[in-house]
């Protein structure tokens, strides 16, 4: 059985939560960089790839946000536990722990490709 010490699972919770927090600043300044770019789109299909990119930057804003929530409370139990049970981790917290990584890297991933597809698109206009 692997050991998992709370202070490293305390520890990763706090990275990843600053780097959706970093992705949510990055998100934001896409956002800017489509609204600069709007105003230089003419035609139909670059109109309809805007307004693609527009709806996309919300919804991984919601999707930041909540996952950036869900880390939270993770982490919280995982300090109650480390009060309550002294230190001790049950399973349960383990996996909920690797099922947040998961969900972690899959943001990640969706999060850094929706960025270089934009960045493919606004290069069109610059």
């Amino acid at each position: 059985m692997v050991t998992t010490d709370i202070t490293q699972l305390t520890a990763d919770c706090n990275s990843w939560r600053q780097q959706m927090r970093n992705y949510r600043d990055e998100i934001v300044h896409l956002k800017n960089q489509l609204r600069q770019t709007a105003m230089k789109v003419s035609g139909r299909d670059h109109l309809r790839d805007v307004d693609h990119y527009e709806n996309q930057f919300y919804i991984q804003l919601i999707n930041i946000h909540d996952l950036k929530h869900s880390i939270k409370v993770h982490d919280h139990k995982t300090a109650v536990a480390r009060v309550s049970k002294n230190g001790k981790i049950n399973p349960t917290t383990i996996a909920e722990h690797q099922h947040l990584h998961e969900q972690y890297s899959r943001l990640q991933s969706l999060l850094d490709e929706l960025k270089n597809r934009f960045n493919q698109f606004i290069s069109k206009f610059s």
